[in-house]
């Protein structure tokens, strides 16, 4: 009996360092317009890797999202009308808000299957596509030390963009930000030649219950290149059905959705790199993550919509 009920104690501590989720935080810059000269805008982005597989999501997006969960599981969609019936942005306990993000997607790799997929939320559906270009990197000799790490130099030209990489071969992860993986260490810095875009890694959490997103046996499956029409026509069945799960898109102030996604106008943002929504909600309660919040300004065109985030520079540049 003894034996038996330590080979019981052992599986269930297997079982939970299975389902546990590695987080990497990392500090992220983005230039939002290149014509007119802003500011960098900074969130924080994570890589959450578990059982084989990993997802890149915005700090905002995932307590977005998992925000949305929450209430739709309530069948109380908390989405309050203003005296002019504008939607006012969902706020916290606190009485903070959301802030936007420019990375409005979310990245889902499978490790065995050497697969990425691109997967957006329209409402309550999905639309998703399996990227299909390869990852040619230049792995370089030069070194250097970064937060601790031996890191080693690779780079890439992926769509429109030459990415440096930085990757720590120590850490057995052949993955980074965004769709950049592939290399033999997870990889800590990523910058593109023009300074746009900047990934830099500021630490590990582990998570035993994390809020994680998949993609929906439903879901649309599209293609790169067809992508935007798929969308496009997901929003018009939806409309056309007055799925009312529609309305909950009005929790998405904007931001750039890689490179499928111009806005006309600037908003603000900033953060602290943090945990954020650890994903657990013990006892139902939401947390507050790690990251200064403030209240989202409205657009000046009298539609009820929120200001989009405003940016005129996607992650992709071209489809090659």
């Amino acid at each position: 009996m003894k034996k038996i009920f330590i080979l019981m104690m052992l599986f269930s501590f297997l079982g939970k360092m299975m389902s546990q989720t590695e987080r990497y935080v990392y500090r992220t810059e983005v230039n939002p317009d290149t014509i007119n000269l802003v500011d960098m805008k900074v969130e924080t982005t994570f890589l959450d890797v578990r059982n084989n597989r990993s997802l890149f999501i915005s700090e905002s997006k995932l307590l977005r999202d998992s925000l949305k969960t929450v209430l739709r599981q309530q069948e109380k969609p908390e989405i309050k009308k203003s005296k002019k019936d504008k939607p006012e942005f969902p706020k916290l306990a606190n009485g903070k808000s959301i802030q936007p993000t420019f990375f409005e997607y979310f990245i889902t790799k499978d490790y065995a299957d050497k697969t990425i997929n691109f997967v957006e939320n329209i409402g309550s559906k999905q639309v998703y596509y399996q990227e299909d270009r390869k990852l040619n990197w230049n792995i370089s000799p030069q070194t250097s030390d970064y937060n601790g790490y031996k890191v080693q130099k690779a780079t890439i030209n992926f769509g429109g963009r030459i990415w440096t990489a930085w990757f720590a071969p120590e850490i057995k992860i052949s993955d980074g930000p965004y769709k950049l993986s592939g290399l033999p260490g997870l990889i800590l810095k990523l910058e593109d030649d023009k300074g746009d875009y900047k990934f830099n890694f500021v630490k590990k959490l582990s998570i035993p219950n994390s809020f994680t997103e998949d993609i929906k046996p439903d879901a649309r499956k599209s293609t790169r290149i067809n992508f935007q029409g798929d969308k496009a026509s997901v929003k018009m069945e939806m409309a056309k059905n007055k799925d009312s799960e529609i309305d909950l898109d009005n929790f998405n102030p904007g931001g750039g959705r890689g490179m499928h996604q111009r806005n006309e106008m600037n908003g603000r943002f900033g953060g602290q790199p943090g945990q954020g929504m650890n994903g657990g909600m013990p006892n139902g309660e939401m947390r507050t993550p790690d990251m200064q919040m403030g209240n989202m300004p409205r657009n000046s065109t009298g539609n009820g919509n929120m200001m989009s985030f405003g940016n005129t520079n996607p992650i992709e540049l071209s489809n090659k």
